[in-house]
C-alpha cells in the first residue's frame, strides 16, 4: 500500500531588488507611456537588480536565508536546492551550486532546471518527489530570474513587461498527507521555439560578434502567439486539474497565476469559475519575474492563508512549456 505521505510547504520567503522601473521611467526610454502598459498589461512599475556585481545566486541566497530564518533551521539542514531561472550566472557552476555556497547550505546538493516561467511549477514537482518518496528531509524550490539581464531595453514591446526577483519555498513531509501537493499536470511543446526564445548563448548559436551585433543574447517575443496560446493553456490547464480531482469553485481558497498578463489571468480565472477576490494578483508591483512570480505570490499571501486551504497554482512559459499544481496549504499565520 502507497503511503499517504505529502511533500508540504512549510516556509516561504521572497528577495526584490532595492531600485524600481516605473512606466514613467520607460516612457523616457522607449517610445511608449504608462496608460498604453497599464491597459495592456497591467504593470505599472518593476524592480531591477542593478548592482552590476550581483547576479540570479545571489537572490536566490538571500531566499535560502529568509526560508531559514522563517523556519527556524540552519541552512546546514538543507538537503536540496533546485533553482528554476533562465538566467543562470553562468552555465556552470549551476545557480544552485553558488547559491548553496553564499547561503550556507554546504550539506546541500543542488541544481538547476529550466523551464521559462512555467520554472517554479516544474521545479515544485521535482522537489516534492524526493520529500515524498522520504529520500529527503528539506528542500528548498526556489524561482529566481534578472530578467534585466536579457531584456532588450530599445524594445518597446518586450522591456515594459519584465522584472527581476527571487522568491520559493521549504518543502518537508507531511505524513498524513492532509496538505502538500496534492496533483500536478504540466506539459511542454517545443512548437513553440520560435515565438519566445533567446537564440544565441548556447550550442545552436555561440557567443560571437556576430550574434552581439545582431542582439541574439536577447529575450525575443512574438507577443500574438504568446498570448493566444497562453491564454488558451493556462485556462484549461487549471480547469482540467479541478475536473478531475472533482473540486468546484467553492472548493477553491485561491489561484495562485503566473503574473505575465492581467488579461491572461483574468481569463484563468473565468475558465475555473473563480472570482477577481480570489486570485492572486501583484503584477503591478513586480511586472513578468519569470520564475518567480508564484512564490513571489505566495510569500505575499501568506499570512492570509490557513491549513487545508485549496491553491491551484498555474502558468505558461516561452517555448512553449505549461501547467498547474493542485495544493492544500499547511502552514499557519503568524500571530
Amino acid at each position: 500500500m502507497n503511503s499517504p505521505q505529502t511533500a508540504a510547504i512549510t516556509a516561504v520567503h521572497g528577495w526584490l531588488p532595492p531600485d524600481k522601473l516605473t512606466n514613467a521611467d520607460l516612457e523616457k526610454m522607449v517610445d511608449t507611456n504608462d496608460e498604453w502598459i497599464r491597459t495592456r498589461t497591467g504593470i505599472s512599475e518593476r524592480r531591477i537588480l542593478k548592482d552590476p556585481k550581483k547576479a540570479t545566486s545571489d537572490m536566490v541566497a538571500e531566499v535560502i536565508k529568509g526560508i531559514c530564518t522563517q523556519r527556524g533551521i540552519s541552512a546546514e539542514e538543507i538537503d536540496l536546492v533546485i533553482v528554476a531561472t533562465v538566467t543562470p550566472d553562468m552555465f556552470f557552476p549551476s545557480t544552485a551550486q553558488l547559491a548553496c555556497h553564499k547561503s550556507g547550505a554546504k550539506n546541500a546538493w543542488g541544481f538547476d532546471l529550466s523551464a521559462a516561467c512555467s520554472g517554479f511549477l516544474f521545479a515544485l514537482r521535482t522537489g516534492s518527489q524526493f520529500v515524498s518518496n522520504g529520500t529527503h528531509k528539506k528542500v528548498v524550490v526556489v524561482g529566481s530570474d534578472k530578467m534585466s539581464s536579457i531584456v532588450d531595453y530599445t524594445d518597446r514591446t518586450t522591456c515594459v513587461l519584465f522584472g527581476d526577483a527571487a522568491a520559493g519555498v521549504l518543502l518537508e513531509a507531511d505524513p498524513t498527507g492532509e496538505t502538500g501537493i496534492q496533483d500536478a499536470i504540466l506539459r511542454s511543446d517545443g512548437a513553440g521555439s520560435e515565438y519566445l526564445r533567446m537564440q544565441a548563448g548556447g550550442s545552436l548559436n555561440p557567443s560571437s560578434a556576430e550574434t552581439l551585433a545582431a542582439g541574439m543574447h536577447f529575450l525575443e517575443q512574438d507577443g500574438k502567439p504568446v498570448f493566444k496560446a497562453a491564454v488558451t493553456s493556462m485556462a484549461d490547464v487549471s480547469f482540467e486539474i479541478m475536473e478531475r480531482n472533482g473540486l468546484g469553485a467553492d472548493d477553491i481558497s485561491f489561484l495562485v497565476p503566473h503574473q505575465a498578463n492581467l488579461r491572461i489571468i483574468d481569463a484563468t480565472a473565468r475558465r475555473m469559475g473563480v472570482g477577481r477576490e480570489k486570485v492572486m494578483i501583484n503584477i503591478e508591483k513586480y511586472g513578468n519575474t519569470t520564475a518567480a512570480t508564484i512564490p513571489l505570490c505566495l510569500w505575499e499571501w501568506s499570512n492570509k492563508l490557513t491549513p487545508g486551504e485549496n491553491l491551484i497554482l498555474s502558468a505558461f512559459g516561452g517555448g512553449f512549456t505549461w501547467g498547474s499544481i493542485w495544493l492544500k496549504w499547511a502552514m499557519t499565520p503568524k500571530a
